[in-house]
């Protein structure tokens, strides 16, 4: 069980760091219809990271050898991983300088005007059209059905992968949920912190992860 679950553990933290899903998660939370739209963000985010990882875990199982190791996941590893780096490269260079603020994207400034069945596609959206999340979703994805593992491992690594990966959504719900008077206070302060601190983690996450792919395919390939 271990041998599917150890190698997808950075690629799911990596999915819930995502700070633009952070953002727009307490964004929606925090008008006086916020549940709802909250609830469906968060159901859209969790369908699409489990709609990528099933479909990887499908072509995974196609793509498995009748024996031995199989070298598909080095090989889209070795890709994700130079893919990555390269984000992270261009985030470094395209990050705000010191007295210039970067302006925000489009569909945040009408976020607070969703329906709740525009935050979940809006959710699942941000899942495949963010390249970092979608390259980590499928790198963990890959590490699990190239592990040497029977299918209930692979299923609740799966489960596992969704779950930690979509705790950058499910922990402001759950705060939304418990108090709405206290909670206003902490969501608009993780909010401040995820907008401050954005450029940061899109460059090191991406890299860290990037570097941890290369290293696991060039091992494999060697």
């Amino acid at each position: 069980m271990g041998e599917a679950i150890g190698p997808m553990l950075a690629s799911a933290v990596a999915v819930a760091l995502s700070p633009l899903p952070l953002i727009a998660v307490l964004l929606i939370l925090a008008p006086p219809r916020g549940r709802a739209n909250g609830v469906a963000f968060t159901a859209g985010w969790v369908f699409g990271l489990a709609a990528v990882t099933a479909l990887v875990l499908v072509a995974g199982g196609a793509l498995a050898p009748t024996g031995g190791r199989p070298t598909w996941a080095d090989w889209l590893k070795l890709g994700l991983g130079a893919a990555l780096v390269l984000l992270a490269a261009r985030q470094w260079r395209d990050r705000p300088r010191p007295g210039h603020v970067t302006a925000p994207p489009t569909w945040l400034l009408g976020i607070d005007r969703l329906t709740p069945a525009r935050s979940a596609g809006l959710a699942a959206a941000l899942v495949v059209a963010r390249p970092r999340t979608l390259l980590a979703a499928v790198g963990g994805a890959a590490s699990i059905a190239a592990a040497p593992s029977g299918p209930g491992a692979r299923a609740l690594a799966a489960a596992l992968l969704v779950l930690i990966g979509s705790l950058g959504t499910l922990l402001p719900l759950a705060v939304r949920l418990r108090g709405a008077d206290r909670s206003v206070h902490a969501l608009g302060e993780w909010r401040a912190w995820a907008a401050a601190h954005h450029a940061a983690i899109t460059t090191a996450v991406p890299l860290v992860l990037g570097a941890d792919y290369l290293g696991s395919a060039l091992t494999g390939l060697s």
